[in-house]
């Protein structure tokens, strides 16, 4: 790819990013709330809720996380190859 093509790409990039990070949060708040019927999930400062619980919440999330990442990163890259003929570096 070219590096215009590679700048033109980033903010094309951090909007999906964006959306990533909104799309998993939504993804873990429901997630959360099938698992263990809670509306709320945990955050690291709860006194209310114990280590075994905030630690599971934060595996949970950073695994949803990280799996609509990845498929929204290569759901932009096999676009930008769909458009341009190349695969984004």
């Amino acid at each position: 790819m070219s590096k215009v093509g590679k700048i033109a790409y980033k903010p094309v990039g951090i909007l999906l990013g964006v959306g990533a990070g909104a799309i998993a949060g939504f993804a873990f708040k429901e997630v959360w709330k099938i698992a263990t019927g809670d509306d709320d999930a945990p955050n690291a400062t709860d006194e209310d809720r114990g280590w075994v619980e905030i630690l599971a919440a934060a595996a949970l999330q950073g695994a949803i996380f990280a799996l609509v990442k990845a498929a929204v990163d290569r759901g932009g890259a096999s676009s930008v190859r769909k458009l341009t003929g190349r695969w984004p570096d």
